[in-house]
Protein backbone atom coordinates (compact mmCIF):
# COMPACT_ATOMS: atom_id res chain seq x y z
CA UNK A 1 0.00 0.00 0.00
CA UNK A 2 1.11 3.35 -1.13
CA UNK A 3 0.99 6.04 1.78
CA UNK A 4 1.35 9.36 0.85
CA UNK A 5 4.43 11.50 2.04
CA UNK A 6 3.93 15.00 3.64
CA UNK A 7 6.30 17.89 3.20
CA UNK A 8 9.74 17.62 4.03
CA UNK A 9 11.03 19.49 7.60
CA UNK A 10 12.26 22.63 5.21
CA UNK A 11 8.87 22.33 3.07
CA UNK A 12 6.74 22.33 6.00
CA UNK A 13 8.28 25.41 7.29
CA UNK A 14 8.24 27.56 4.56
CA UNK A 15 4.01 26.60 4.00
CA UNK A 16 4.18 27.31 8.10
CA UNK A 17 5.60 30.35 7.16
CA UNK A 18 3.35 31.61 4.40
CA UNK A 19 0.00 30.08 6.13
CA UNK A 20 0.73 31.85 9.29
CA UNK A 21 1.46 35.44 7.84
CA UNK A 22 -1.67 35.10 5.14
CA UNK A 23 -3.88 34.30 8.26
CA UNK A 24 -1.65 37.60 10.19
CA UNK A 25 -2.81 39.69 7.21
CA UNK A 26 -6.37 38.78 7.51
CA UNK A 27 -6.18 39.62 11.26
CA UNK A 28 -6.64 36.08 12.29
CA UNK A 29 -3.88 35.59 13.92
CA UNK A 30 -5.79 34.97 17.65
CA UNK A 31 -8.75 32.94 16.76
CA UNK A 32 -6.59 31.13 14.73
CA UNK A 33 -4.31 30.13 17.55
CA UNK A 34 -7.00 29.38 20.09
CA UNK A 35 -8.58 27.37 17.38
CA UNK A 36 -6.21 25.08 16.86
CA UNK A 37 -4.96 25.02 20.76
CA UNK A 38 -8.83 24.16 21.42
CA UNK A 39 -9.11 21.41 18.76
CA UNK A 40 -5.32 19.55 19.12
CA UNK A 41 -6.54 17.33 22.39
CA UNK A 42 -9.25 15.70 20.31
CA UNK A 43 -7.56 14.01 17.93
CA UNK A 44 -10.15 15.25 15.07
CA UNK A 45 -7.86 18.45 13.90
CA UNK A 46 -7.29 17.54 10.51
CA UNK A 47 -10.83 17.44 9.45
CA UNK A 48 -11.99 20.42 11.03
CA UNK A 49 -8.66 22.36 10.53
CA UNK A 50 -9.10 22.17 7.02
CA UNK A 51 -12.58 23.56 7.27
CA UNK A 52 -11.87 26.69 9.12
CA UNK A 53 -8.61 27.58 6.79
CA UNK A 54 -9.83 26.40 3.65
CA UNK A 55 -10.81 30.24 2.57
CA UNK A 56 -6.90 30.86 3.49
CA UNK A 57 -5.27 28.47 1.94
CA UNK A 58 -7.48 28.88 -1.54
CA UNK A 59 -6.31 32.62 -1.18
CA UNK A 60 -2.90 31.96 -1.16
CA UNK A 61 -2.66 28.82 -3.36
CA UNK A 62 -5.43 29.32 -5.27
CA UNK A 63 -7.27 26.16 -6.00
CA UNK A 64 -4.89 23.78 -5.58
CA UNK A 65 -3.78 23.77 -2.41
CA UNK A 66 -3.35 20.58 -1.06
CA UNK A 67 1.21 20.42 -0.21
CA UNK A 68 -0.20 23.66 1.99
CA UNK A 69 -2.99 21.55 3.49
CA UNK A 70 -0.27 19.03 4.85
CA UNK A 71 0.87 20.91 7.16
CA UNK A 72 -2.56 20.46 8.94
CA UNK A 73 -2.73 17.38 8.13
CA UNK A 74 -0.05 16.04 11.14
CA UNK A 75 0.75 17.33 14.60
CA UNK A 76 4.00 18.45 13.98
CA UNK A 77 2.65 20.98 11.09
CA UNK A 78 0.22 22.13 13.73
CA UNK A 79 2.10 22.43 15.93
CA UNK A 80 4.58 24.79 14.05
CA UNK A 81 1.88 26.75 12.97
CA UNK A 82 0.56 27.48 16.23
CA UNK A 83 4.21 28.41 17.27
CA UNK A 84 4.61 31.06 14.34
CA UNK A 85 1.67 32.59 14.96
CA UNK A 86 2.12 33.14 18.50
CA UNK A 87 5.33 34.33 17.03
CA UNK A 88 3.65 36.98 15.02
CA UNK A 89 1.19 38.04 17.38
CA UNK A 90 4.02 39.25 20.07
CA UNK A 91 6.16 40.83 16.75
CA UNK A 92 3.11 42.84 16.32
CA UNK A 93 2.51 43.42 20.00
CA UNK A 94 5.56 45.05 20.00
CA UNK A 95 5.07 46.95 17.40
CA UNK A 96 2.14 49.01 18.52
Amino acid sequence: MNQVQGPSPAERAVLVEQVAREIRLRGMTMPAVLFLQASMPDGALPGSAMLFFDPVLRALFGGDHASASAILADEIGIEQLIERLEELAEEQSWDS
